[in-house]
């Protein structure tokens, strides 16, 4: 898969995520684009290490359920990163 379908991945993996996972995180599409592809490379590394299955190919449904799932990982840890101190 090429940095474009990196790209498109990671930016519908992030709105997935942010979707399924509503409140103030913060950031906009920048930041849903950015986290949602750091989403995708922890989620297929997580996949290739627990799983042993990889985000190869686009429309396979591995890749988007372990894209979507890391993307949500890297949400929580953002929220718990940038949340504010009361």
């Amino acid at each position: 898969m090429g940095i474009v379908g990196w790209i498109v991945l990671g930016l519908i993996a992030g709105a997935i995520a942010k979707a399924i996972k509503p409140g103030e995180q913060g950031g906009g599409w920048l930041a849903t684009l950015l986290l949602g592809i750091v989403g995708a490379l922890v989620g297929g590394w997580i996949g290739s290490a627990v799983f042993d299955v990889g985000i190869n190919q686009f429309w396979s449904p591995s890749t988007w359920l372990l894209a979507i799932g890391g993307s949500l990982v890297v949400l929580v840890l953002w929220g718990l990163l940038t949340r504010k101190r009361a």
